[in-house]
């Protein structure tokens, strides 16, 4: 049993390591573009759509409403960032249908770099939708005192954003892992479809944590919302 796919080394260069989770997360990322790109390119205005049509465009509303619903009224601007965070967890998790497959989320370094990824979209969005002067005076509200505070916060975050995601995964795994020993025949079932439902509750909550951050950052601005909008879903 491995705690991570990291483990798993294909490759060791010396100064760095071919593993399983590289591999995974970049098989993953060129199945989802040449699918993303297989399902946009006959796109139909009819009054009959396909039905891949109106799954596909179910799930971008359902994640445009979302957005909407945290507090960032202009959800198109935010779109691609949250909704490729959400598809790419998702079916990290999904896969685990597949024999001998390891999910990528439960690696800390995949984890870490989706962390990494929201960090870095926070202040961009909140400059492009306040401006620099006006996204940094968040760091000095309510008063001048609570900026080392709100810093720390930014960091914390961070982290927590990418230790939940890995936990949860990870220990998902090593739980399968060890009803299958005990029971072979009959845990497995249901684990599986517990550790679907769960990948899914996880990647919607990482998306949505990242798009209360970003309602955060961008409020008070007619791109970003109310604050009373953010700071709502956020409590």
């Amino acid at each position: 049993m491995h705690l991570s796919p990291d483990e798993i080394v294909f490759w060791d260069f010396g100064w760095g390591q071919l593993n399983l989770t590289i591999v995974t997360t970049w098989v993953l990322m060129v199945v989802m573009g040449v699918g993303a790109w297989l399902v946009t390119r006959r796109l139909s205005t009819e009054a009959r759509v396909p039905r891949w049509q109106i799954l596909l465009e179910t799930l971008v509303a359902g994640i445009r409403d979302q957005i909407e619903d945290v507090g960032l009224p202009r959800a198109a601007h935010y779109l691609p960032f949250i909704g490729t965070l959400f598809l790419f967890i998702a079916v990290a998790n999904l896969c685990t249908i597949f024999p001998g497959y390891e999910p990528p989320t439960g690696s800390l370094s995949t984890t870490a770099a989706l962390a990494i990824c929201v960090f870095v979209a926070v202040p961009f969005f909140g400059v492009t939708s306040r401006g620099v002067v006006g996204y940094l005076k968040t760091y000095l509200e309510p008063t001048f005192l609570m900026l080392p505070f709100n810093l720390i916060s930014e960091l914390s975050r961070t982290l927590a954003l990418a230790v939940r995601l890995f936990g949860n995964i990870m220990s998902g795994s090593m739980i399968l892992g060890i009803l299958i020993s005990i029971a072979p025949l009959f845990f497995p079932i249901f684990m599986t479809a517990l550790g679907l439902l769960t990948g899914l509750v996880q990647a919607y909550i990482f998306s949505i944590l990242a798009t209360v951050y970003i309602a955060a950052a961008a409020r008070n601005t007619p791109e970003g919302g109310s604050a009373d909008g953010a700071a709502t879903v956020s409590d």
